[in-house]
């Protein structure tokens, strides 16, 4: 019976040993401290280091599904609770962002907090004295996605220059670039082709945080308005959002997650043209494609450039919707495997360029209300006109890149 017991014993120890890892993680598989990522605090988990900026304030707020802190709390709920907030304001895709792309939002009542909602992509895109009337503080919390032809900072710039001829102040709750403050890229908008999609002259993949952007608009383009910027704590410019710590909300319907975000400035040039970007289907951005291409060449051609962090893979798909409804593309999917040296916006440009040698005069640019689409996307009409070859055009963009980053840099907040 003793020797029973203590065979039970032995056996109960052995198996302690064996689960203790389950809980624990193992000693020898525990990461060590420089492994652990810093926990980033957004701009609104500082909110109450600086309620002061709203202390007997009427507080409007321009945000959408994506304003919400590190705990999961929307920051219309948050600023609800902590200041007196009177009136909200929409972007594209709308306050809740379920608005398709370039669809129309309209002004509304939110059905949950029975704030008024102004649309800031309808009829106006700049708030009108009349929205700003009851206002005294316009605040201002949207995920950006790192591009230049994504319209949030647009919408933000509008609003700063709205608060700043209602003499309004301007705060900005500061996110993460989700592809990181390191790496600039492409070339800038040039005089005659502002838009929606460029309206300053910053590069396609611009390498900057909200924060950092409202900063530079405010004295590089004369904007000029009362803007305090409230920052995060712990994010530093080589950080991709997955590093960070926080959740990440579709910041649109078709940017599902951050591997997207940083695949958008060079696929999203696609935009312009009649090829398949992916969009419609369950990875947009990831594939580029059209029905007459041979997805074993165009796959070949690609990765025979060696171009770096990426690989191509031939691929088959059919989108739902976008260019392409119904029919089967062929083309590549993109599999990035060194984030650090994938370069998306030279990545983009090769395949466009590759596309168009391949597709004859099957290809095509779509044309704009005002402009064609590729020369809004692209700042000029360079790329669609065939300017240059694809080596004097990048290498034009990078030196117009590296000119832009020495003058960012002076409005940096965060350490590389």
């Amino acid at each position: 019976m003793v020797r029973c017991t203590r065979l039970w014993a032995s056996g109960l120890l052995f198996a302690a040993i064996l689960i203790l890892p389950l809980f624990t993680g193992g000693c020898a598989s525990a990461p060590k401290p420089e492994q652990v990522n810093l926990r980033v605090r957004l701009g609104i988990d500082n909110i109450d280091k600086n309620l002061a900026l709203f202390a007997g304030k009427r507080v409007g707020l321009v945000t959408n599904a994506t304003g919400m802190n590190s705990d999961f709390e929307s920051t219309i709920d948050v600023l609800k609770a902590k200041t007196n907030l009177v009136a909200l304001f929409s972007p594209e895709h709308g306050i809740r962002g379920a608005a398709t792309a370039g669809a129309k939002v309209s002004s509304q009542v939110d059905a949950k907090t029975g704030l008024p909602v102004y649309s800031l992509y309808g009829d106006t895109k700049k708030p009108t004295p009349e929205m700003l009337e009851d206002i005294d503080v316009l605040a201002f919390d949207i995920q950006d996605i790192g591009a230049r032809s994504y319209t949030y900072i647009y919408t933000m710039a509008y609003a700063m220059q709205g608060a700043k001829e209602a003499g309004k102040t301007f705060v900005v709750f500061d996110r993460p670039n989700p592809v990181g403050g390191a790496e600039v890229e492409g070339g800038l908008v040039k005089s005659g082709f502002e838009s929606f999609i460029g309206m300053y002259p910053i590069p396609i993949r611009h390498g900057m945080t909200v924060g950092e952007l409202a900063k530079l608009f405010n004295k590089e383009f004369g904007i000029g308005c009362d803007l305090v910027v409230v920052e995060m704590t712990g994010w530093k410019r080589g950080m991709y959002f997955d590093e960070t710590g926080l959740p990440w909300v579709m910041t649109s319907p078709n940017i599902p997650t951050p591997d997207t975000a940083l695949l958008y400035p060079g696929t999203g040039l696609f935009g312009g043209t009649n090829i398949s970007e992916g969009v419609g289907t369950t990875r947009p951005f990831d594939f580029v494609g059209a029905p007459w291409l041979d997805a074993d060449a165009f796959a070949a051609r690609m990765n025979a450039q060696k171009l770096p962090g990426v690989i191509f893979r031939p691929a088959y798909f059919m989108p739902r919707f976008g260019n392409f409804t119904g029919e089967n593309c062929g083309g590549v999917q993109l599999h990035i495997t060194d984030r650090k040296a994938f370069r998306p916006v030279r990545t983009g440009m090769t395949l466009l360029y590759a596309v168009q040698d391949m597709s004859g005069d099957k290809f095509a640019f779509k044309e704009g209300s005002k402009r064609p689409m590729m020369d809004l996307i692209t700042g000029d009409n360079a790329v669609r006109l065939g300017t240059y070859s694809l080596e004097d055009l990048l290498a034009a963009w990078d030196a117009e890149a590296k000119q832009f980053k020495e003058m960012a840099k002076g409005y940096y907040i965060y350490p590389q």
